[in-house]
């Protein structure tokens, strides 16, 4: 879909998403081949489920099923007996091609420029005269800020945080003792036992259509990291061996839970991966079936709008898979680290091609928005487009590193700090280099209850 559909698109949403009729279009869509019948079931588990979640998220995934999207979608509404909104794209299509001068602006009075600046300036504006005087001008002097007014900028305070440090029993304090009420404000509060779930989806064993190989040593990533976040004060739950459809599921289940007694919520993948086409954020893990979810579409599920006793509040994810499949030989430095070794048999990576052939660039799953990213952090074992190893006897080199970081440091330094240290002990191991990194939307520091 070309840049003007899009933005055509967006322009509509809001009337769309009040009345479009999202029953009456399911055969219609599937008919012109605009969705697959796996797209439409996923559009049906959009948020709760409503006919307004529903149109929301079809309207969304939209834009990424390709340059006929737009007439195709049209068609249905006629087709379905939606004239009026098919009527709304259609017209509001030709209006845009014949120019910006045929659409009038909503927020200016013609023949007044929006002022650039912030001094006096003299404007000409063109005025109905006392008495009707075909073409005449009068002159007004106008200020800035009587046509816009400027609104005032918050005050921004920055208090100086002491680093906290652990009195030994899982509370925090400052070298005075107590901390500061400004610092409370600037930490995430983990005070109620549990703190919050945690949903490990563990992926070995892949169906032989998929064409992906067993990833051996991950049942030790997840022992590791059950252990770990049961002593974090996490209530563990371990979904073993699920198809994408069921992948989605598990987390929209997880999503709908009272989180309201709770203040974190954590979900570890472990799983293959693989590129995707994104927007915010990238790469995507495959089902037992072979098929893929995006990274963005998991963590929308969890976003403020479908998920609003998680608001506010710490959302966790740590992928375990591969961005892509480049290898990464590194780069010659004075002095390696002594964990170096050559790998051997038993190292493999979790990496998968990145499709390729028709339809690529309209995955929808990889195009999914993420309207609501606050109080978010996706953790990825290594670089988008890069492979991740793992050890068919110890494990991923991430979760490995990531458990043993927790059980050292949790006790006394963020999260942030804490990943800080993950991403430069993987980045030293081994011939071939993993960097792992993570896409931070957290609002506050986070320290684990311990």
């Amino acid at each position: 879909m070309d840049e003007a559909d899009r933005q055509l698109l967006r322009r509509c949403r809001v009337r769309l998403v009040s009345e479009l009729q999202v029953a009456a279009l399911w055969d219609a869509l599937l008919s012109r081949g605009l969705f697959t019948l796996a797209m439409i079931e996923d559009i049906q588990h959009a948020g709760c489920g409503s006919r307004s979640d529903q149109a929301r998220q079809l309207i969304i995934d939209l834009e990424t099923r390709g340059s006929q999207a737009l007439p195709l979608f049209i068609s249905c509404l006629e087709d379905t007996g939606q004239d009026m909104l098919a009527s709304l794209l259609r017209t509001s299509g030709q209006a845009e091609k014949q120019g910006p001068e045929a659409i009038r602006p909503l927020d200016l009075r013609p023949g007044v420029p929006r002022p650039m600046g912030t001094e006096r300036e003299e404007l000409t504006v063109k005025q109905e005269p006392a008495k009707p005087t075909p073409g005449a001008l009068a002159t007004v002097v106008l200020r800035p800020e009587e046509l816009w007014p400027a609104k005032p900028r918050p005050t921004v305070v920055r208090p100086e945080v002491p680093r906290p440090v652990d009195c030994g029993s899982g509370v925090f304090s400052d070298v005075c003792g107590q901390l500061s009420r400004e610092n409370v404000d600037l930490s995430y509060v983990l005070n109620v036992d549990p703190c919050g779930l945690c949903l490990i989806i563990n992926n070995v064993n892949f169906s032989l259509n998929s064409g992906l190989s067993p990833r051996t040593g991950s049942n030790i990533d997840c022992e590791k990291l059950q252990r770990c976040f049961s002593s974090l004060h996490f209530m563990v739950e371990v979904e073993y061996d699920l198809t994408a459809q069921q992948m989605v599921q598990a987390f929209v289940e997880l999503a709908r839970q009272d989180h309201s007694t709770l203040d974190c919520c954590v979900v570890v993948i472990l799983s293959h991966g693989c590129e995707a086409s994104h927007r915010q954020l990238p790469g995507a893990v495959y089902g037992t079936d072979g098929c893929s979810v995006s990274i963005e579409k998991i963590v929308k599920i969890f976003n403020g709008a479908h998920c609003p006793s998680l608001g506010g509040k710490p959302k966790l994810f740590f992928i375990q898979a591969c961005g892509g499949e480049q290898k990464d030989p590194g780069f010659e430095v004075a002095s390696t680290s002594s964990e170096d070794r050559t790998p051997g048999e038993d190292t493999e990576s979790d990496s998968v091609p990145f499709p390729e052939g028709p339809g690529t660039s309209d995955e929808p799953d990889a195009r999914s928005s993420l309207p609501t990213p606050s109080d978010i952090l996706v953790s990825y074992s290594t670089f988008p487009g890069f492979v991740s190893w793992r050890e068919t006897k110890r494990g991923s080199w991430y979760i490995e590193t990531l458990v043993s970081v927790l059980e050292q440091w949790a006790h006394s330094e963020d999260l942030q700090t804490l990943l800080l240290r993950v991403a430069n002990a993987v980045s030293q191991k081994r011939i071939y280099k993993q960097m792992p990194g993570c896409f931070n939307f957290l609002r506050k520091k986070l320290f684990f209850k311990t």
